[in-house]
């Protein structure tokens, strides 16, 4: 599974592109998106738009993590922070990938084990995480910790799957069978 993770923002927008080989991690890329902030919001979003897609086709995902909206105390941050989620809601819809998405405290919790862990603190535990020599940028570090809680979660998630039906079946026939000896040694005198 390789899965994007998004730290969408109008002005800097992070990502992270993290794989699972076996039980590991691996890094294989990250960067902001960094805009002209006295560009028109609209321009910043086409150009949010277009680099997204480019990391999109470069990685060749298979799914895509974005953070969840959280509550802000200014209402037209808030808004900016949508208008940046929407993008990146609308690149990878278009990409066909499954999208999750994780508020910043279970990020957090997953990464650094805290969820009011410090953004320094996050981005060192990525750096450790995924092995890698310098600690990322805050917001390719907030992208690269949602990609990782993913992971982690759907490593869990497949650990806890039901059982195909098959292997039931196999382990149900087995043991009706177990049962039916048991019956048959109690039954017989010795």
């Amino acid at each position: 599974m390789i899965v994007l993770g998004i730290d969408p923002g109008t002005r800097h927008f992070g990502w992270g592109v993290v794989a699972r080989d076996g039980n590991r991690l691996v890094h294989r890329g990250h960067g902001i998106i960094h805009t002209d902030t006295s560009a028109p919001i609209a321009s910043r979003l086409v150009e949010i738009e277009r680099e997204l897609d480019e990391v999109v086709r470069a990685y060749k995902p298979t799914a895509a993590s974005v953070e969840s909206l959280f509550f802000a105390k200014d209402a037209q941050a808030a808004a900016k922070l949508g208008h940046a989620r929407g993008v990146a809601l609308l690149v990878c819809a278009r990409a066909s990938l499954p999208i999750a998405e994780y508020p910043p405290a279970r990020v957090k919790r997953t990464v650094a084990g805290a969820g009011r862990a410090e953004k320094a603190q996050v981005a060192q535990m990525v750096r450790v995480l995924l092995g890698l020599a310098v600690v990322p940028p805050a917001d390719a570090a907030d992208a690269l910790a949602i990609a990782v809680t993913h992971l982690q979660d759907s490593a869990i998630l497949r650990a806890a799957a039901p059982m195909p039906e098959a292997l039931k079946a196999a382990l149900l026939a087995g043991s009706a069978a177990r049962r039916r000896r048991f019956h048959i040694r109690k039954a017989s005198p010795v």
